[in-house]
């Protein structure tokens, strides 16, 4: 999707929508640290309270919109099943279980924006055949691995790991199962977003359930703070999110998204400092520009292409 020209009014319309989503995506990891690590909600129930009640939220949209979910045998249940699943019940609980063995919000934040968009470039070109690996892409990657190496070494620097790199382990694949969603969706088959969003919800609410049962039922008497944040991360993180996402893409085009996924780990760190007293790492903000660098070497490919099909 090529980038549209912005009236005046559009662009601030715009701006306060990109600041209302690097708002709401940055506390998105600082919550999840609160309410897991801090309030000590539990993990395998996350999934499920972020997703039934926006899943039963826009069922009834669709329908009051005079819309129809399709018939159970209809292919795109499996393809926006998957998306639901891979971007939504399985990243939810993997940042859970990362947060619950002491990762914090703002390496959360790091790894998961650093590393989804690395994985995307290397699965991108298996799976899709027209998004295949060139040198600057190659380059980039290579870039934002040697990031990702220094965020899981030591403070001394030594061949060693860290001390909780299974932990942060987790975080590696809450980023490799967002990359899986971005690449079902480059496949999936055309629908409305409204349709589309009560599949991916629906589903991803059913398989967090099926996830979350056997653990049994919450019973423990978690604070106003816990519930409090379990509330915004269910209506704002998982909700309102979704739509400002799909119409800032409309009105701008996906760069405007990427420009986002670098300033979210920079107000996740600041905020976790803040609110959650983290401690301030040089590493994982040296480590934040190495990947970064990377992203945008790897992104450079993509400006040459479009300029490229501008010139034929």
């Amino acid at each position: 999707m090529a980038e549209n020209k912005i009236s005046g009014e559009n662009k601030f319309k715009l701006y306060t929508m990109v600041a209302a989503i690097v708002l709401i995506w940055s506390t998105a990891y600082n919550l999840m640290y609160y309410t897991v690590y801090s309030g000590g909600f539990p993990a395998e129930w996350i999934p499920a309270a972020r997703t039934i009640l926006p899943a039963l939220a826009i069922t009834i949209y669709v329908y009051s919109r005079g819309m129809r979910l399709p018939n159970l045998r209809d292919k795109r249940w499996l393809w926006y099943g998957l998306m639901g699943f891979f971007g939504m019940t399985a990243p939810f609980l993997l940042l859970a279980l990362g947060n619950e063995r002491g990762v914090e919000s703002g390496m959360s934040s790091i790894l998961t924006n650093g590393v989804t968009p690395l994985i995307t470039i290397v699965l991108a070109h298996f799976l899709v055949k027209s998004e295949r690996l060139s040198w600057r892409k190659s380059v980039g990657f290579a870039i934002g691995f040697v990031g990702v190496v220094f965020l899981f070494m030591p403070e001394n620097l030594d061949l060693k790991l860290i001390q909780n790199w299974q932990a942060q382990a987790f975080i590696l694949m809450v980023a490799l199962s967002y990359a899986l969603a971005a690449i079902v969706a480059k496949r999936a088959p055309d629908t409305t977003a409204s349709v589309g969003a009560a599949i991916m919800l629906i589903t991803a609410a059913i398989t967090a359930l099926v996830i979350a049962l056997p653990s049994g039922i919450p019973n423990g008497s978690y604070s106003g703070g816990v519930l409090l944040a379990l509330f915004v991360l269910t209506v704002f993180s998982t909700g309102l999110s979704d739509i400002l996402y799909l119409k800032v893409i409309k009105m701008s085009g996906p760069s405007m998204i990427a420009k986002i996924n670098y300033m979210v780990p920079v107000f996740a760190v600041i905020f976790g400092m803040i609110f959650l007293r983290e401690a301030f790492s040089w590493r994982s903000i040296a480590a934040m520009m190495i990947i970064i660098t990377g992203l945008l070497v790897a992104k450079a490919d993509d400006k040459q292409r479009a300029e490229d099909k501008k010139l034929k």
